[in-house]
């Protein structure tokens, strides 16, 4: 029988140890289940207002962290994967959902700016 050392364990180490015991027991499908009742919850318990705050605390530490190129690389990932995972018509469920979204978000003159600077800037790249 192995000898139990007596010194009390900092919280830091339970906590390793619990999740490093958690890891070797259970699976990926375990955590994804566990990991949806979490967000059902926290969804349930919070308002639009609660998640655009942590989303924009959490878009500027890694906006400090990372340059340009994290953000193409991960872009350029996240878009292979989900392509790989989606049909067309995903694509075009979306596609009309974000279009829906904007269209109720904006007037007739955002669209005006964003066409003419659209414009402006296929100009440019002709030019170039």
């Amino acid at each position: 029988m192995a000898k139990r050392d007596n010194r009390k364990m900092s919280v830091e180490e339970a906590g390793r140890r619990g999740g490093e015991t958690t890891a070797k027991n259970h699976d990926k499908e375990f955590y994804q289940e566990i990991g949806e009742k979490g967000g059902e919850t926290t969804a349930k318990n919070h308002d639009k207002e609660f998640y655009q705050e942590i989303g924009q605390k959490g878009g500027e530490t890694t906006s400090s962290e990372h340059d340009k190129s994290f953000y193409r690389d991960i872009g350029k990932k996240g878009g292979e994967t989900t392509s790989s995972e989606h049909e067309k018509e995903f694509y075009q469920e979306i596609g009309q959902k974000g279009g829906e979204t904007t269209s109720d978000e904006h007037d007739k003159e955002f669209y005006k700016d964003i066409g003419q600077k659209g414009g402006e800037a296929r100009s440019r790249q002709r030019r170039n």
